[in-house]
């Protein structure tokens, strides 16, 4: 059972509930629940489209999400359901999607990989608190978010090469970005485990606290975050998002257009 709120400190608003996903805001900060802890957060397209719904719903006050599942386990990955015959009702099962054409099946797969897209808008700075389980889809939907607080329990695992398919919901590129090539495509080629000590030293998980201390983590890391002033960190995270796809010289560029527009509206220059 939840305890209260304080009187003098405001709950936050349930925005909506709905398959498998709740999303609340307090003020400046969102939280993302994953819903279905019988299920370990198990996910479906439903839960993907609900997960898209709660990125169009964030107020534009808000500046940090964080995206949480509750139970023991993060997300345990795709339901299982998707891989039966039937598959979920009123959905394509995998059947029907290998039978339709190139352009169909891609564009299932694109609306799929819309849930794991948002996450790293410039607006928002996204915190996944992951603890338990983390698998293939829950360990792309954690890579989805720009940072990674980790419970000593956690075990990350990209199983979707050991049952014949790929990582497609947007997992690969933050991958490779954190730990390298040659570690992504061992973790995803072997499908093994990644626990915690591990997950810090190579990057993929920023904190690692022990499993008690999630919440308190999070909550502290989301502070730190808004102490500093909402157009500077906007300015900051594009320039870092955008490092990669640059040149040094044209990096220099874009630092100098940012920083000149920091400059003009700290002086009051902007409209």
């Amino acid at each position: 059972m939840t305890s209260p709120a304080p009187a003098d400190v405001p709950a936050p608003a349930d925005v909506f509930e709905k398959d498998g996903v709740r999303l609340t805001v307090e003020d400046s900060v969102a939280t993302v629940t994953l819903a279905n802890p019988a299920k370990r957060n198990a996910q479906s397209p439903a839960l993907w489209r609900a997960l898209v719904e709660a990125g169009r719903s964030l107020p534009g006050s808000v500046r940090v999400v964080v995206l949480r599942g509750e139970g023991r386990s993060f997300s345990a990955g795709l339901d299982r359901q998707a891989f039966t015959p039937e598959g979920f009702d009123g959905e394509p099962s995998f059947l029907d999607l290998a039978r339709g054409s190139d352009a169909e099946l891609d564009a299932v797969i694109t609306e799929y990989q819309e849930a794991f897209t948002w996450w790293r808008r410039n607006d928002i700075v996204s915190i996944a608190a992951v603890q338990g389980h983390a698998i293939g889809a829950g360990f792309q939907l954690a890579l989805a978010c720009d940072l990674r607080v980790a419970a000593q329990d956690v075990q990350f695992a990209m199983r979707e090469t050991s049952l014949g398919l790929v990582p497609d919901l947007t997992g690969t590129h933050p991958l490779v970005a954190a730990v390298g090539y040659a570690r992504a495509l061992e973790i995803c080629a072997t499908g093994r485990f990644v626990h915690a000590d591990e997950a810090e030293r190579i990057g993929l998980a920023n904190i690692v606290v022990p499993t008690g201390e999630l919440d308190g983590a999070v909550r502290d890391l989301t502070a730190a975050l808004l102490a500093a002033p909402r157009d500077a960190v906007v300015e900051t995270k594009a320039l870092l998002r955008g490092a990669q796809a640059r040149t040094y010289e044209e990096q220099r560029t874009a630092e100098r257009a940012a920083q000149a527009r920091r400059l003009r509206d700290l002086a009051g220059l902007t409209d």
